[in-house]
């Protein structure tokens, strides 16, 4: 998928959801905030390098451990396409449409189609860890 792609627009409103940034929302197109620093394109790099300005450093595992809050990266081919965040319980929240989030147990449980599978997992230290 390339700039201005389909799956841009559908993740964009909600990555700031997840990442419980509220006062932008991330998307590497012009009209939407995207880090300073940070290659603005569509790509998995791209996307873990934003993610690392808030902290976020590539983990290798889902599973639950205290005092670290993690997301999944999906992409379709090579183009990140969703996120997921894992909820304090272990299980995980995803954002499907302005008004549908959902959770669910892994984070592969909602991969396949339009969101792809999952890349990368990253992780970061929470103010409680």
């Amino acid at each position: 998928m390339g700039k201005g792609s389909a799956l841009s627009f559908t993740l964009s409103p909600f990555l700031f959801f997840l990442l419980r940034v509220t006062n932008a929302w991330w998307w590497p197109l012009e009209k939407w905030y995207w880090p300073e620093g940070v290659a603005r394109e569509e790509t998995i790099p791209a996307f873990v390098a934003a993610f690392a300005t808030l902290g976020y450093t590539p983990g290798n595992t889902p599973d639950l451990e205290g005092g670290v809050e993690k997301v999944a990266l999906y992409a379709v081919a090579e183009t990140p396409a969703h996120v997921a965040r894992q909820l304090p319980d272990g299980r995980w929240t995803s954002k499907l449409g302005p008004n549908i989030d959902i959770e669910h147990d892994r984070p592969e449980d909602v991969g396949g189609g339009a969101y792809g599978e999952v890349v990368a997992i990253l992780s970061r230290k929470t103010s409680a860890g």
